[in-house]
């Protein structure tokens, strides 16, 4: 490994903040206890979780009782949407799903799961910058239609949709509309009222807590059946002992992240333009992926023609410099990502495309660095395989 490690991928999972970690420390050992034990280590540990709990909800304007904790980002998404499409179903309330082109993952593969149990679903494209039109949604919307979800930010592209006006149409034809809100933290507001949200997922990992414990927001009177079952957890929607250290360390997490946020937008922006105009102005036949307004402050997802995205993450990679080609759940995936195709990419392009990802410990210093060894790298490359597009 190199001295110099210069580390872009931030979307993947960020460092553990010192200062959440140590809020964390003392319920590794010194308060070991169980919140559904009754005996004093048990109290703390509950109470614990309760004051996280109240935490969380002052960030995302909600009761306390709207909140789940969950093991992370996935375990939110899949409860979301099979929970509430399950329970949906049972009150005779529709089966037919709505998702966007560009989810994650975690949603997409759920609503596959659904569709396979007898739901109808629908794709819902988005622009060739990765942005959902509120009247395609309005447009996809059936008398049966369940329930909606479209991420916040998209975790490759960094696109941020017009979450509050998807969410009011959603509002107004009594469709439920969850988002995963995954990259949102520490750069976008999270008010679920403002947002217009029934159900919003988050990760701790994302925004410099660890990793393993999410949380689910889930709206007052919002259908959802458990899809974890075993002991009453959670107000009886997630079964499983408490994540006691974790849901600290969330709370903290999110607690600073939205106190930073201002602060940490501002210098993020001026670093992410400093590195895709640079990119841009230096290497010939390259360009931007998603929206370069609606877009989060972190990202900067570029491609580069007649280049394989793979071949230059690992010359980045021996420069001491972490990137990525998109999302970490599939970077070992050898297919385009079905993020960029959506966009209308062809493969080729698609496949030449790589996200760098900013975070606190990022410098301008660092940003040039990038800026003077990619250049070269991409020529070394396409003089292998001359650019012929």
């Amino acid at each position: 490994m190199r001295e110099r490690i210069v580390y872009l991928d931030h979307a993947a999972t960020t460092p553990l903040d010192p200062q959440v970690f140590e809020a964390m420390r003392p319920y590794f050992t010194q308060q070991p206890g169980n919140p559904s034990s009754i005996h004093q280590l048990g109290r703390a540990a509950l109470q614990a979780v309760d004051d996280a709990r109240e935490q969380v909800a002052l960030v995302l304007g909600c009761t306390r009782r709207e909140l789940v904790f969950t093991g992370g980002g996935s375990e939110g998404a899949n409860l979301a949407l099979k929970g509430a499409a399950f329970a949906l179903r049972e009150a005779g309330r529709g089966a037919h799903l709505i998702v966007s082109a560009i989810e994650h993952h975690a949603v997409i593969h759920a609503a596959a799961y659904l569709q396979r149990c007898g739901f109808t679903l629908t794709h819902l494209p988005v622009t060739s910058t990765g942005l959902v039109r509120p009247d395609d949604l309005r447009a996809a919307l059936r008398p049966d239609t369940a329930l909606v979800s479209v991420m916040y930010a998209n975790n490759e592209l960094g696109t941020v949709q017009p979450l509050a006006a998807l969410g009011a149409i959603c509002r107004e034809a009594d469709v439920i509309f969850h988002t995963d809100a995954v990259q949102a933290p520490g750069c976008l507001p999270l008010d679920v009222e403002a947002l217009n949200v029934d159900l919003l997922s988050l990760t701790a990992h994302k925004f410099y807590g660890p990793k393993g414990v999410g949380v689910l927001y889930v709206r007052r009177d919002t259908p959802l059946l458990p899809q974890i079952n075993g002991g009453g957890q959670e107000r009886r929607r997630r079964a499983g002992t408490e994540n006691v250290p974790g849901i600290v360390g969330l709370a903290a997490a999110l607690t600073r992240a939205e106190a930073g946020r201002s602060a940490y937008t501002a210098r993020m922006t001026l670093l992410r333009d400093r590195l895709i105009d640079g990119l841009l102005a230096r290497i010939p036949q390259s360009w931007l992926n998603g929206d370069r307004e609606q877009r989060l402050p972190t990202n900067a997802h570029l491609g580069f023609a007649c280049v394989e995205g793979e071949s230059v993450l690992l010359l980045l990679d021996q420069a001491g410099i972490c990137a990525s080609s998109g999302s970490a759940c599939t970077s070992g995936a050898l297919e385009p990502s079905h993020v960029l195709l959506a966009l209308g990419l062809e493969p080729d392009a698609a496949n030449g495309s790589v996200r760098f990802t900013l975070g606190y410990s990022i410098s301008e210093a660092e940003v040039d660095y990038v800026l003077a060894v990619l250049p070269p790298m991409i020529e070394r490359l396409r003089a292998v395989v001359p650019c012929t597009t």
